[in-house]
Order: structure tokens, then sequence, then C-alpha cells
């Protein structure tokens, strides 16, 4: 095996180790009847210089060497050599043909085609440029934010309480359409002041070259923390693609862009370590969110800058960290940003139907707990429990109980919350046929009719 510190000095290695070892081989009286001897010398040459192999069938009395090597030992060797004599495999070859100062082993694996094989495992192109899908190279991280780097902008906003001005909030945010749409946070352009309420005032938005604008913010979402700022350009402005924050594994590689402490243009990198991060989890009340959890460097000014996979696609808004913790940092995955989008144009907000009912869902080691404790569970391979049921609301109206097993909603058999959300969407005011498994196995179908969540709660 032959160590280098560069591609090329790896071919110069090869190659005086090649022409020595070639040499060895003119010195030394070979017959052609010595099969043994002249295929322990190819061995000897070709050792650290390339790959030997030998194509042999059992009808063909010729037999085929092939050495793999490196483009600049090609000139000095004509491929294939072949050799007038049969080759046996290693098993059936006699105690005789083992001999020798250079014992030989042959691989039978038939064809091989003359490539290098290093770069066909690593997907490395010639010039050393690219990857295949998947492989994580020397420009991967670099490729991906400079396919996002020119959407992610600057946001500063004054803050002020009862006509005082207190500083700014600073922040970043991403260009999602040529047209001057920027998504951000709610937290970093919304005044304080009363959370209700939109901030019509002035956004001062930085681009990555150095162009200022003044943006207005048009949405704003609390519950998610999630807005949408506005500026206008006379020409089209570089936009960033969204991905899908569904195809993230815990362990693949992101990267965190935005402006942290005002530092614009900031690039850090790290994992997903968590997809579906829950707010209770964080010590979050009110309704259910899930966030990315990643251990890229995050820091005030972070806010609603954007996460990259390294397709270069927007995965996720970075929206906070844990103070005094290194490595904990938390996005709004994509998808649901989409959707919020998407209510953003439908009604001007994002409509949230409210049950009244905390769920859990259920799993196999779960039921097999709830069973050891209450003999009465129903017998469910999958469904969502019913710990609590909120006094006075649509699920109590309906005849919910706590240790009711939702098994179908609206016509689907559910087996998750995240699928009676998705069910239910923005519909408020509809009656809903809900399927539901109590003790004994007593079947019972309600009809529930969300309400809109307080978007106070």
């Amino acid at each position: 095996m032959i160590f280098a510190n560069s591609p090329s000095q790896c071919y110069s290695n090869s190659l005086s180790i090649f022409q020595n070892r070639l040499s060895l081989l003119s010195q030394r009286d070979l017959r052609s009847s010595d099969r043994n001897s002249i295929i322990r010398a190819l061995a000897l040459a070709t050792a650290g210089a390339g790959v030997l192999w030998s194509n042999n069938r059992e009808s063909d009395t010729k037999s085929t060497i092939s050495i793999s090597v490196s483009e600049p030992l090609r000139e000095l060797v004509s491929l294939p050599w072949r050799i007038a004599q049969e080759i046996h495999p290693p098993s059936m070859l006699p105690e005789a043909s083992q001999s020798g100062p250079f014992p030989l082993i042959l691989s039978r694996i038939g064809s091989f085609p003359l490539t290098d094989v290093n770069k066909e495992a690593c997907g490395e192109n010639g010039d050393g440029s690219k990857c295949h899908p998947g492989c994580l190279g020397r420009d991967s991280i670099a490729n991906a934010a400079a396919m996002v780097g020119p959407a992610v902008v600057n946001l500063s906003v004054m803050q002020g309480f009862h006509g005082m001005t207190l500083g700014k909030s600073i922040g970043s945010g991403t260009i999602i359409d040529s047209d001057g749409t920027i998504l951000t946070c709610a937290h970093v352009v919304v005044d304080f002041q009363s959370m209700r309420t939109v901030s019509k005032g002035k956004v001062d938005v930085t681009l990555q070259d150095g162009r200022t604008f003044e943006g207005t913010v048009v949405n704003a979402d609390f519950h998610s923390d999630i807005a949408v700022v506005k500026i206008k350009s006379k020409t089209p402005l570089p936009a960033a693609r969204l991905g899908s924050s569904c195809k993230l594994r815990p362990g693949d590689w992101v990267v965190a862009m935005g402006c942290p402490l005002s530092l614009q243009n900031t690039i850090t990198a790290g994992i997903v370590s968590c997809v579906d991060r829950k707010s209770s989890d964080l010590g979050l009340g009110g309704m259910r969110r899930e966030y990315l959890q990643t251990d890229c460097a995050i820091n005030a000014g972070n806010s609603g800058g954007p996460l990259v996979n390294l397709d270069g696609e927007v995965v996720g808004v970075n929206i906070m960290k844990i103070l005094a913790a290194d490595g904990l940092g938390f996005a709004v995955p994509i998808d649901l940003v989409s959707k919020i989008i998407e209510h953003f144009k439908k009604n001007g907000r994002v409509v949230r139907p409210w049950l009244g009912l905390k769920m859990l869902d259920l799993n196999e080691m779960i039921i097999a707990q709830l069973k050891e404790r209450d003999a009465t569970f129903p017998n469910v391979s999958k469904g969502v429990l019913v710990p609590m049921v909120t006094p006075g609301s649509p699920a109590d109206l309906a005849g919910f109980h706590p240790g009711d097993v939702v098994i179908e909603f609206d016509g689907k058999p559910v087996g998750s919350i995240k699928e009676i959300i998705e069910i239910m969407g923005d519909n408020v005011g509809k009656p809903l046929m809900v399927i539901v498994k109590r003790a004994k196995d007593n079947l019972v179908t309600l009809t529930v009719v969300p309400e809109e969540a307080n978007p106070d709660v």
C-alpha cells in the first residue's frame, strides 16, 4: 500500500515502484511454460500500484491477467496480458504450485472494468469536484451555502414601548420569491408591545450584496413564530428553494445561515439531532408544536434565518436556542411553514381547529403497559389515547371520555396525533365523525364540531 499526501505524490510513488519491479521482472529468466513464476512476478510488479485479477472459463484454455492501474502507469503497460497456459482457481492449485518466494492468491471475479475503483466508490469526478448524492465531499457545505447565501437577509426593527424607543430587534430572513417575499420569525419583526397586532412599521432589510430596502410585515403567526415580510425591488431578487423537512433523519448534515449579532453572511454547520422535538419537551405551554433540533451554532440574530440541507434547499427556519447550552438549536420544519404560508394566502391568518383533547400516540409497548395496569383496556394495535378532556370544549360536548382510544377520524383510520391534525386541516364548524374504542372493547361513534383555537392560548 502506498501512502501519499496528494494524488500527484501517489502517482509518482506508484510509477517508481512499478518501474523498479518491472526491472526485477526483466532480470529473471522466465520461460513461457513456467506459468507460476510469471504470475508471481506480475503480482510482485503490480503490488501497491494496481489490482491483479484473472478471468478463466472452463471451456477456454487461455486465461487473461488484467491489472488496473492509475492513468500515468497505463502508458508503460499494455493491457490485457495473455498467457497461453491454463490457470486454476487457488482451491485447485497443487501443492507445488503454492511454492516459491512470492505466494500468489488469485481471485476469480469475472470481467472487471478498467476504471479507477477508488473514484467510483466515492463518486468523485475526474476533477474531484463533485460526489454522488448523499456523499459528503470537501465542497458539499460550501456549495449548499452558496446556493442559498444570496437570498439570506439581515433584518432590523426599531422596538418601543408606549412611544419610547428601546432599541432594535435584529434577526435574519430568507427571500423565497423573486418578488421580494421574505420568510422570517414573528418575534423579530413584530413589536412585543402588543402580540396581537401585526406591526406595520419599518423593517430595514439588508441583502448579502449590500443593498438595503424598507420592508413591511405582511403576515405573522405568533403560535408558530413565523412571519412574512415584503420588500419592493425594480429587478428580480435572488430567491432560495424550499425543500421538504419530512425527508430529514437524525444525523443528516444541515447548514444554519443568518446574521448572528449583526454579523452578516455567517454560516455554521452541524447535524440534525431530532426531527420531531415536541414543545412540551422544552417546557413550552399552549398548543402542540414540533421542531427540528440541531447542533448548529445559533445565537441572537440567527432567528428567522434558513436551515439548509446539502442540496441547497431550505428545510427549516431557525427560531431559538437553549440559553447557557451548546448545540441545542431549534427550527420550525419547512413543511409546517409551507402550510402556514398557504393559510396566509387563503385566510390572511392561520386557522387552527380546536377540540379540547389531550392526546397521546400509542405503540405496542405503551399498549402492553396500559393493559398490565388495566385488564379492561381495549384491544387495539394502534390509535390515539385521550387521557384528558377539557370541560366545556367541543370534545366534551361531543361526549368524549378520558381513556377513549380514537381509531377512526372523519372516516379514516388514525394512529397518530399528526394524522388527526392533518385530517382536520383548517375546518372549523364542520361536524366530524369519530369512532373511539372504550374499556372492554366498546365501540362508540361521536360527532364533534371543531372551534377555532384562541390565538392568545
